[in-house]
This record gives structure tokens, C-alpha cells and sequence, in this order.
């Protein structure tokens, strides 16, 4: 099937697919989002929302320039639509969040038309360049900023697309956290404490657990603020 497909039963098991019923699936190009956290646009159409039976029905709603990812029309079926993005069908008034849903699946939830315009991002690296620091976000794109107060792990809300930062959410004790990766991915909780790389959460039974930092994804101070379950 060449290399924009894989066999199905090679897929991460974060995709919410039927394996046995066919071979192959499409295949996310490279790039914004590891296979594990994103799915190609073409099978999030035909999958997931069942806009489409096929890829080249997919394509065709692609090309009708009526979809948005993150505040921009994407013309390739194979674009990675991973967690957080967000997704708007113009013509037919509907929106949507890309989740990590309660099981560790990439998930779809509904959201009004303002919501689709925010969009939380981690940062995951720092970079000096010409006297600024570039945020290094984890879905790819990048930030010049003069502000030294944003730390490796804290959470930028941005305004789409333009990617103005409408407020910045630290990792610091009590932070409402999202897990994306991990045993516990899809678990949300409060941040009790930091060590090192090792965070300390209390989820939503009251039960205390321990996990890597790194998959600790801050979406508000004390409460979501963002859409993060199916409604």
C-alpha cells in the first residue's frame, strides 16, 4: 500500500479503529504529533466521526477548504491531528477538541464555536535565539518571547491562529493536570507534589499516585479550561 498506509494491527493502541475489519489504515505524515498522540486527518474523518467511507471521500471533504485544524484549512490527508488540537466544520457549524479520553484513547469531544479559538500547549524546551528565548511547544510550533518566567512544563493557552498567549498555566503544586502519556494517560488530577522527575497527583477517587513528570500536562490552575471529556 506504499508508505502513506500501515497494517491496522500495527497501530498504536491510542487509536479508537476497528483492526480486524480491514488491513490497512492511513498513515499520519510527520511532524507535529507522535503517532501515539495524534491520527491522520483522512482517518479521523472516516473513523471517528464517520464523515467518510473511504479516502477518497475523505479527501474530497478535505479539499473543500471547510475544515480548520487549530485555526487553519490543512489540505493533506495524512496531516496529524493530535491532543488539544482543534478542529472546525464551517459549513456545517460544528467543533471539536482532540482528547486523551478516560481509557488513554485519542478521543473527540465537542465544543462550542469561541472554544475551538483557544488551544493549551506544554512547553517541552527552551531555546536562546538572537536574544530572545524560544519556547518549544509540544505539538511543534515554536515562540519568541522576552519573558523569562515560562519554565519547561508549564502550559501556554494560546489565542488561534495566531497564537497569542492568553495565559500561562505553571506546574506547581495543586495545578489541574491532564496525564498524556503513560499507564494512567487519559487521568486527570491536582498536582500534590514535584520531585525531581517525579510528580505526585491526587486523581479523582482521592487516591494519591506517582508518575513521570513528563506526562503531566497542565490545563488549568484549580479546573480545566478547556473542554478535555465528551459531553
Amino acid at each position: 500500500m506504499g508508505k502513506e498506509h500501515l497494517k491496522r494491527l500495527a497501530a498504536p493502541r491510542t487509536w479508537q479503529v476497528a483492526r480486524k475489519k480491514f488491513k490497512f489504515i492511513i498513515k499520519p505524515a510527520s511532524g507535529t504529533h507522535s503517532p501515539k498522540e495524534g491520527i491522520s486527518f483522512g482517518t479521523l474523518l472516516k473513523e471517528m466521526l464517520s464523515y467518510a467511507n473511504s479516502s477518497r471521500e475523505a479527501k474530497k471533504i478535505i479539499n473543500t477548504h471547510q475544515i480548520k485544524i487549530d485555526g487553519k484549512a490543512r489540505k493533506d490527508f495524512r496531516f496529524p491531528v493530535g491532543i488539544f488540537d482543534t478542529i472546525e466544520f464551517s459549513n456545517i457549524n460544528e467543533n471539536f477538541r482532540v482528547i486523551a479520553d478516560k481509557n488513554g484513547k485519542i478521543g473527540l469531544a465537542k465544543i462550542k464555536k469561541e472554544e475551538a479559538s483557544l488551544k493549551p500547549c506544554k512547553i517541552i524546551g527552551k531555546t536562546p535565539v538572537r536574544g530572545k528565548i524560544q519556547l518549544n511547544l509540544f505539538d511543534g510550533n515554536n515562540i519568541l518571547t522576552d519573558n523569562k518566567s515560562y519554565k519547561v512544563g508549564d502550559t501556554l493557552l494560546l489565542e488561534l491562529p495566531g497564537k497569542k498567549i492568553a495565559k500561562h498555566l505553571k506546574l506547581d503544586k495543586k495545578s489541574a493536570i491532564l496525564l498524556t502519556g503513560g499507564k494512567h494517560m487519559g487521568e486527570t488530577g491536582h498536582v500534590e507534589d514535584i520531585s525531581g522527575n517525579k510528580i505526585i497527583y491526587k486523581n479523582p477517587n482521592g487516591e494519591l499516585v506517582e508518575t513521570s513528570k513528563k506526562y503531566a500536562f497542565v490545563i488549568g490552575d484549580d479546573k480545566p479550561l478547556v473542554t478535555i471529556r465528551e459531553t
